[in-house]
């Protein structure tokens, strides 16, 4: 009966969307919305996405420098250190995800990062011929932090088994590559918020589909729905197949990681949908303000509300999302439940108000 009740609440969702849709003139135009878009714009790239992208260039360079030092000398301790960073440059990574937009969309930078679950056996053939080209797109499923996950908590049940694995230069090699490119790309994303695609940003102010504001917001839902609700969540709860789904768990090698990225990426999100500056207790113009403006502060604080109690509900569920849908999957569909609710306050209320179309399909179920 509750996937009955979930099937029903996303398929309303889906057709008021729709119907929302067909009801607007397309323009995504407000006349009486004078909000000063640019002064949010300008708080979303300055304070936010930018220094979070900064940060994160930084915790990747640090990753390859542990994984070079680690290749060139396998041992436990240095496999500590590797796995140690690896955790954390997994949980800064959670902080720019949603940012899929200028340079990142065109890259694809959050599917060459983190597309999970991991082809593991078609890793270890590569790994085996040492023939891969990890910049095509059918390389999503083998690379990224999925990938890393395997490199450094799957290979065995011991340290020592694990390390005794990069006695192997075809594992060293394919450790470093697979590290480097996240360095890579993530030092080419950051360049461009540091360059031209800023003031590109910022200047996008009209209130209509091209315009940068529409543009996120759609992203920042999609994030919200897709990949933080359904990918850490709802694909391994099985709650669009009715049957839970270990191995979708995000950082399934990992024993108590899955929980931590989730918060992670639970706090970027709400921390934006307040204009939180990154690292900072401050805060600036962002989609609270907004509603608040357009005189819509109750939905804000319904908004917030909802995030506070998804929080809450995040406290009963395993540091290990693999043990928890193995063990009792009712508190992840719990999850999903809550989780969903927010979708219908941003995707439904939260566009109505600010005159957004919504101009993305999800793929549930597919």
């Amino acid at each position: 009966m509750k996937n009955f009740s979930r099937i029903l609440i996303i398929a309303s969702l889906i057709f008021t969307a729709c119907s929302s849709g067909d009801e607007s003139n397309g323009s995504g135009e407000n006349e009486a919305d004078t909000f000063d878009r640019g002064a949010m714009l300008e708080n979303w790239a300055d304070n936010i996405i930018v220094p979070s992208f900064d940060n994160f260039k930084n915790s990747t360079q640090q990753l390859e420098d542990l994984s070079i030092a680690f290749a060139s000398n396998p041992s436990a301790e240095n496999l500590v250190a590797l796995r140690s960073q690896y955790e954390s440059s997994y949980l800064d990574f959670q902080t720019v995800a949603m940012f899929d937009i200028g340079k990142a969309e065109e890259l694809n930078y959050r599917r060459f990062l983190n597309t999970y679950p991991l082809a593991t056996s078609e890793v270890e053939s590569k790994i085996a011929s040492g023939t891969y080209n990890l910049k095509l797109p059918s390389s999503f499923t083998v690379q990224g932090f999925p990938a890393l996950d395997y490199l450094l908590n799957g290979l065995g049940e011991t340290d020592a088994e694990i390390v005794e694995k990069y006695s192997s230069e075809s594992y060293r090699n394919y450790l470093l590559d697979v590290s480097k490119r996240i360095n890579s790309l993530s030092m080419e994303v950051n360049s461009s918020w540091q360059g031209d695609y800023r003031d590109t940003f910022i200047s996008s102010t009209s209130s209509s589909s091209t315009g940068s504001v529409d543009k996120f917001t759609n992203k920042f839902i999609m994030y919200y729905e897709t990949f933080l609700r359904s990918g850490k969540i709802g694909y391994p709860a099985g709650a669009f197949t009715g049957s839970p789904s270990p191995i979708n768990v995000e950082a399934y090698y990992s024993t108590a990681l899955s929980k931590k990225l989730y918060l992670r990426a639970l706090k970027t999100t709400e921390d934006f949908f307040i204009g939180k500056h990154f690292n900072s207790s401050q805060s600036g113009k962002s989609y609270k303000q907004y509603l608040e403006f357009l005189e819509r502060g109750d939905l804000a604080n319904d908004i917030i509300s909802q995030f506070s109690t998804i929080n809450s509900q995040a406290t009963n569920l395993d540091d290990s999302f693999k043990s928890q849908v193995e063990t009792n999957n009712t508190l992840m569909l719990g999850a999903f439940d809550e989780l969903q609710k927010e979708v219908v306050l941003l995707k439904l209320d939260m566009v109505q108000a600010l005159s957004i179309s919504i101009n993305y399909v999800d793929s549930d179920g597919d």
